[in-house]
C-alpha cells in the first residue's frame, strides 16, 4: 500500500495566518482550500501544491498576496510562494470542512446551479463513455449574472439557446475581452440545458484542451473514441477560447468536421472568442465563415452602473456589508474587467479581516492607490464606441462595419466625432479602430456631425448626453 510521505507540522505562523485569512469569508476559503495543501515553509519560502491549475490559478489571485503579507508580518521574513501540481493527500481546509471546488455555494443557489456539466476524460484505444466530472468555473447560472447594457444581447441569446437547443442561433459566437463573463454564460447555457433536459449530453472543453486530446486520440490510435465523444455522444457542444486554434492546421480540419456532424444533426454549438470571427488570423476561412451561420454576440467592458450592481453582489455573496459610497469607488477604479473587479473586492475584504478594520471609503482609496488604479482611467475608443452603440441600439459589428443604414452611420459618425473632439485621437488612429478605414473617410464624418451639431437640435442632445456619460466613465 502506498503512503503518503509524512510531512512537517506547520509553524504557529501559518496557522495563525490561515486562521486569520478564513475568519472573513469561510465558506470561498474552505471550498479552494480543500485543493491545497502546505508542503513546506523554511526560511521564508512557501510551498503550496495544489489539486489541479485551475485551483492553483484561483488561490493565487484571490488569496495569496493577503497569506504571503500576513505571513511575512508574522515572521518577518520575505515569503516566496512556490506552488506545484499533484494529488492533495493533507487540504488546508480538512475534507469535513471543505465542499469539493465544484461545489462552491451550492447549498445557496438554485438546483440548476448544481449540475455538473459533462467534461471529456483522456482518450485511450479502449475509452468507453466519460463518467462526467464537476468543472468548479461552470458552477455559474443566469440567476448570478448581472445584466447591463454592455451585456445583454449575449444574455438575452444565451437564454434563448438554452431553452431552445439547436433550432435558434446555432451556433451561438460570443467575443469579448478578458474577465467579461464569456466562460460565466457558458456554463449557465450548459447548467439550464441540463435543468431542462437532465439526459442531454453536455460537453464542455476549452479549445486548448480538444487539441490536446486530439493529438493523445492520434498518438493513442483512438481516433474512433475521439469523434463519437464528439459527434456521436454530444447533444451541446460548449468550445471556450476557440481563437487558441488558430494556426492549429490538423486540429482545425477535426473541428471543422465535428462542427459539421452537429450543426447538421441539429445540436447546440456555442463558441466563445476574444475576438470577433473576422479578426482571427490564421483560421481557416470555411470554419470562419460557419461561425457566421448562427448569431453573433459581443460582451463589452461593463458600464459603471453594471459595475455597481457587480460589486454589491459580490459584495453579499461575501458576507460584506459596504454602502453605496464604497461600492461607487470601487466599481471607478476597476473599468475594464469583472474578474478584477470582483478579485479586487476579495482581496480588500481578506486584508481588511487581517487588520481587523472595515472596507470604508478610505481603506477603499488606499487599496485602489497600491494597485495604480486610484486616478480614474481615461476614456478609450472602445469606450466610446460601447457607449455610442448602447445610445444607439446599434451592435459593435454594425459600428464598425460597412453597413450604410442611415441610423447606423449617424452613430458611426457621432462615435468618430467624439473620438477626436473628446479623446483628441487622430484621424488614422481612429480610422484603424472603425474598420480600418481611410482617414479621409473619418475626416468627413467628423466635419459632417460637427455641421449637425450647430444645425440639429437632436443631434446636439445626443452628442452632449454622451458626453456626459464619458465623463461618467
Amino acid at each position: 500500500m502506498h503512503h503518503a510521505p509524512s510531512l512537517p507540522e506547520p509553524p504557529a505562523a501559518w496557522s495563525d495566518a490561515i486562521a486569520r485569512l478564513r475568519g472573513r469569508t469561510p465558506g470561498t476559503f474552505d471550498a479552494w482550500f480543500g485543493g491545497v495543501q502546505l508542503d513546506d515553509f523554511t526560511d521564508g519560502v512557501l510551498s503550496l501544491r495544489a489539486r489541479d491549475a485551475w485551483v492553483q490559478s484561483w488561490v493565487t489571485t484571490h488569496f495569496l498576496p493577503t497569506l504571503v503579507s500576513s505571513l511575512s508580518e508574522l515572521t518577518g521574513l520575505s515569503v516566496v510562494p512556490r506552488w506545484t501540481v499533484g494529488t492533495v493527500d493533507r487540504p488546508i481546509a480538512p475534507p469535513e470542512a471543505a465542499p469539493d471546488v465544484s461545489l462552491v455555494r451550492a447549498t445557496t443557489l438554485p438546483p440548476s446551479a448544481r449540475i455538473a456539466l459533462e467534461a471529456p476524460a483522456p482518450f485511450t484505444a479502449a475509452a468507453a463513455a466519460p463518467e462526467p466530472f464537476a468543472e468548479p468555473q461552470f458552477r455559474q447560472t443566469f440567476g448570478d449574472f448581472v445584466v447591463g447594457p454592455s451585456n445583454q444581447l449575449a444574455h438575452a441569446a444565451c437564454l434563448a439557446v438554452a431553452g431552445d437547443v439547436g433550432t435558434r442561433h446555432n451556433p451561438l459566437f460570443i467575443c469579448g475581452g478578458t474577465g467579461l463573463g464569456k466562460t460565466h454564460l457558458l456554463g449557465a447555457v450548459g447548467n439550464r440545458v441540463r435543468e431542462m433536459r437532465p439526459h442531454a449530453r453536455v460537453v464542455y472543453v476549452s479549445a486548448e484542451a480538444f487539441m490536446n486530446q486530439f493529438i493523445e486520440a492520434l498518438q493513442a490510435n483512438a481516433m474512433a473514441a475521439f469523434r463519437a465523444r464528439y459527434r456521436d455522444r454530444c447533444d451541446v457542444l460548449l468550445l471556450d477560447d476557440v481563437q487558441f486554434l488558430a494556426g492549429k492546421t490538423q486540429t482545425q480540419e477535426e473541428f471543422f468536421h465535428v462542427f459539421n456532424a452537429l450543426h447538421q444533426a441539429g445540436k447546440q454549438i456555442v463558441l466563445t472568442s476574444d475576438k470577433y470571427p473576422q479578426q482571427l488570423d490564421r483560421m481557416e476561412e470555411r470554419l470562419v465563415s460557419r461561425f457566421h451561420w448562427g448569431l453573433i454576440a459581443d460582451v463589452q467592458a461593463p458600464e459603471l452602473e453594471t459595475r455597481i450592481a457587480i460589486v454589491r453582489r459580490k459584495a453579499r455573496l461575501e458576507n460584506l456589508v459596504i454602502d453605496d459610497t464604497v461600492a461607487l469607488a470601487i466599481a471607478q477604479g476597476v473599468r475594464s474587467n469583472v474578474r478584477e473587479l470582483e478579485g479586487l473586492l476579495v482581496r480588500m475584504a481578506a486584508k481588511a479581516s487581517l487588520l481587523h478594520r472595515s472596507i470604508d471609503l478610505d481603506f477603499v482609496k488606499q487599496e485602489l492607490a497600491l494597485t495604480g488604479s486610484s486616478r480614474p482611467m481615461e476614456a478609450g475608443i472602445d469606450d466610446v464606441q460601447r457607449l455610442v452603440g448602447h445610445h444607439f441600439r446599434v451592435t459593435h459589428t454594425e459600428l464598425v462595419g460597412k453597413e450604410r443604414h442611415r441610423r447606423i452611420a449617424l452613430a458611426r459618425h457621432v462615435a468618430m466625432y467624439l473620438c477626436k473632439h473628446q479623446l483628441r485621437c487622430s484621424y488614422p488612429e481612429i480610422g484603424r479602430a472603425f474598420g480600418g478605414r481611410d482617414h479621409t473617410t473619418v475626416m468627413s464624418g467628423v466635419r459632417r456631425i460637427a455641421e449637425l451639431r450647430e444645425n440639429d437640435a437632436e443631434v446636439r442632445a445626443h452628442i452632449e448626453a454622451l458626453r456626459r456619460k464619458l465623463g461618467d466613465e
